[in-house]
């Protein structure tokens, strides 16, 4: 059935398909798959911050606003063009945007301090999620005798999981604030005793997802080296494009980022990999490098508002961190609070 719709299809110059790495049909379906996960992240994070800010309405009350639901049509939008841009990035690239993403987080992790959060993390790694997805899938079923009707599926249940979050994110935002106070609807009494677990659940999703995106980033670029010359030729120079690029995000971390600096970063992240593919690798993958860059800026600008609140809110949340330590510690002799040393007339009579 799918050849005989593939036969009705216009017959264009090869050319014109070639910026695709598969056929047409499975590399839309691929980057159906990718955006549709991107939006899932993004809703439940909008979920997340808009119960954190009603659990602080004193500080938080006026950022509420700023995340209800967006439009319908803006979301189908936003759908689509996320879904273009993926379709059209090559498995290589995507597989370099994943793998550098990757050494970024382990990097964000191993120097954020203990207590802190970085809700920004989850906003920053849209783009290099959509890449993961579709590097898994491109790996997953790469000669499956049915690829093009298990990417259908696949692309299925993403979109059912899209759409229910989108309802989750709509109903959150006019009803969960009655429904709370009321407590007469499940889903809403679900996340009043939950919501705080949100985080640590998409933590856990990315954790595995970027794993197995890992692995198959490494196959798929090692499967077009012919030898192992040609492999080291190729991954030396980015081993230390990789390593310039971490060093440059510990600097950046050391302060609280602005939206400037966000959409400044990635363009040195791009940048970095345009003149490595420059170097290194095909005209091709300086097309999709390109096209790379303009999916990570929309996804920034398209979660600016997010980006925003979570950066208040990770500064709130760090000077309260701060602030239950320095009370923990007296000043004058950095011995716990209720735990006074002894005085030296007992020391003197044991």
């Amino acid at each position: 059935m799918l050849s005989f719709i593939r036969s009705w299809l216009p017959g264009l110059p090869s050319f014109q398909w070639s910026i695709l790495s598969t056929n047409p049909i499975d590399s839309v379906l691929q980057g159906l798959t990718g955006a549709c996960g991107i939006s899932v992240l993004c809703n439940l994070m909008r979920v997340y911050l808009f119960i954190k800010c009603l659990s602080d309405p004193e500080r938080l009350s006026a950022q509420r606003d700023r995340l209800r639901s967006p439009r319908f049509f803006t979301e189908i939008l936003h759908l689509c063009v996320l879904s273009s841009i993926l379709s059209v990035v090559g498995a290589r690239v995507g597989a370099l945007v994943v793998l550098e993403f990757s050494l970024r987080a382990v990097s964000t992790m191993l120097s954020t301090r203990k207590g802190s959060q970085n809700s920004q993390l989850f906003l920053l790694c849209q783009y290099s999620l959509g890449c993961a997805l579709t590097s898994s899938l491109s790996f997953l079923q790469e000669g499956a005798p049915h690829r093009t009707l298990s990417l259908l599926l696949g692309a299925g249940l993403a979109g059912l999981l899209t759409w229910h979050t989108q309802a989750l994110v709509r109903h959150v935002g006019t009803m969960y604030e009655l429904h709370s106070k009321q407590r007469y609807c499940g889903v809403c009494i679900t996340l009043l005793t939950c919501w705080h677990d949100i985080p640590a659940l998409l933590t856990t999703a990315l954790k595995i997802t970027f794993a197995v995106a890992g692995m198959a980033a490494v196959y798929l670029i090692n499967k077009d080296f012919l030898s192992t010359s040609e492999a080291m030729r190729f991954w030396t120079p980015l081993t230390i494009c990789y390593t310039l690029l971490v060093i440059y995000m510990q600097e950046e971390q050391q302060q609280n980022p602005s939206e400037q600096m966000a959409l400044q970063t990635v363009f040195v992240r791009m940048g970095g990999l345009l003149i490595l593919m420059l170097t290194v690798g095909k005209w091709l993958d300086v097309l999709h490098i390109l096209v790379s860059l303009l999916g990570e800026v929309w996804c920034l600008l398209r979660a600016r508002a997010m980006l925003e609140v979570c950066r208040s809110q990770d500064c709130s949340d760090s000077e309260g961190v701060y602030r239950r330590g320095a009370e923990r510690w007296s000043p004058n002799t950095g011995s716990p609070r209720g735990h006074s040393p002894p005085s030296p007339s007992i020391e003197a009579s044991r």
